[in-house]
């Protein structure tokens, strides 16, 4: 997975490989063409060795939504419409639509140096909040090094299921980040880092009085009726109806349920929020449209670096603040962010005018990075197909 950036080693970025039955789109039953082919692209993305993948595409003209495999390998029940998903690090959009509403406020400014905002908190090992600035934060570009393998330092089921329920607290993970160097000066490169998020909402905190959970039900879960979006924090548990998730650890071994995360990395500002496609498409569709920031804040997190080609995402992808934009194969781009963890993964995506907007889930992840590239492949082709279609 490309979005959710937590760099475990390569044995964890795959799906695994089965062999389960379609479910059938939820479409009309003379489906358009959009229909149709959501649900071909749904199938592919099965056929790569997903457990249950869930589809929903928003356009002018309706919805349209496909499920694939089941929600889990002991009921094989069908995968549920419109269930609920972990966002991920998706999360990061939502935080960083807060920090530029305060932008637009004058309560703070993208130029303000971490050192500023949080005195003393980024030092150590050659790092060096007096350097940094939210924008770099925001945007990937502190240089500052990830502190995921320090939570889950040996790629194991036994690992999972030992510490899953250990949480951390924000300026534990800081912490743990700066006892290892930069990757860069800042402002002089890119590497997605969740630390750099986990500091975001630190910093919402510090401006507001107010913890980030907050922030985001008021200013945009509460105004957009996202009644179907949280702020978990450690809580653990989905609410129903949801598909299991399922990691494998090891290739050619046997698929564990994680349908229960891993709280030392999922439980922050940098990944923590549960929702639905249907909340999830709303709330990318209000952001490109304009109606969660001002026309200048728009502006600003739409302003792209490009990201390396090494990094895994897609040719000429390139980072905003909290946004990535990434090439049609029908010309323009389109906006958008995904994440992942142990047995899932979802990507949300729109059209740069909000008119088109897909959300995808996949709900197992395997140890074979050879079906981690035919996965990716195949969320992308799903994701430009719906977005390129003109019905």
């Amino acid at each position: 997975m490309i979005f959710r950036r937590f760099w475990l080693p390569t044995a964890l970025l795959a799906l695994t490989v089965s062999s389960l039955p379609s479910i059938a789109a939820s479409a009309a039953p003379r489906p358009s063409d959009t229909a149709w082919s959501v649900q071909r692209d749904a199938d592919v993305l099965r056929d790569t060795g997903v457990t249950g993948v869930a589809v929903r595409l928003e356009t002018p003209r309706g919805t349209v939504t496909a499920r694939s495999g089941v929600a889990d390998l002991v009921t094989r029940r069908p995968v549920p419409e419109d269930g609920h998903l972990r966002l991920g690090s998706t999360t990061k959009t939502f935080v960083a639509t807060v920090l530029l509403q305060l932008v637009g406020e004058k309560r703070i400014s993208l130029d303000q140096t971490v050192e500023e905002l949080l005195p003393g908190v980024v030092s150590g090992a050659g790092n060096d909040g007096r350097t940094i600035t939210l924008r770099h934060l925001l945007q990937h570009t502190s240089g500052l090094p990830e502190y995921i393998s320090d939570v889950f330092p040996d790629p194991s089921a036994q690992t999972y299921l030992a510490n899953r329920w250990r949480a951390y607290a924000p300026e534990e993970l800081v912490g743990l980040a700066m006892r290892h160097e930069p990757a860069f000066p800042a402002g002089t490169g890119w590497a997605y880092s969740n630390t750099n998020y986990v500091l975001a909402g630190m910093i919402t905190e510090k401006v507001t009085g107010r913890t980030w959970e907050q922030q985001v039900h008021d200013r945009v879960l509460r105004p957009l009726g996202l009644r179907q979006t949280s702020t978990p924090g450690t809580w653990p548990f989905l609410p129903r109806p949801h598909a299991a998730d399922y990691q494998q650890f090891t290739a050619g071994g046997p698929l564990v349920d994680t349908t229960i995360p891993y709280r030392p990395f999922d439980s922050g500002a940098d990944g923590s929020m549960t929702g639905t496609a249907r909340d999830l498409n709303r709330f990318f569709a209000a952001l490109a449209g304009g109606e969660l920031l001002k026309p200048a804040e728009l502006a600003a997190m739409r302003g792209t670096v490009q990201v390396p080609p090494d990094s895994g995402h897609p040719e000429g992808t390139r980072d905003g603040l909290g946004l990535f934009l990434t090439p049609l194969s029908c010309g323009g781009g389109y906006l958008g962010h995904g994440g992942n963890g142990f047995g899932y993964e979802i990507r949300a995506a729109t059209t740069t005018d909000g008119r088109r907007t897909v959300t995808v889930s996949a709900h197992s992840r395997s140890a074979d990075p050879r079906v981690a590239a035919r996965q990716e492949d195949a969320v992308r082709t799903l994701i430009d197909h719906a977005l390129c279609r003109d019905n």
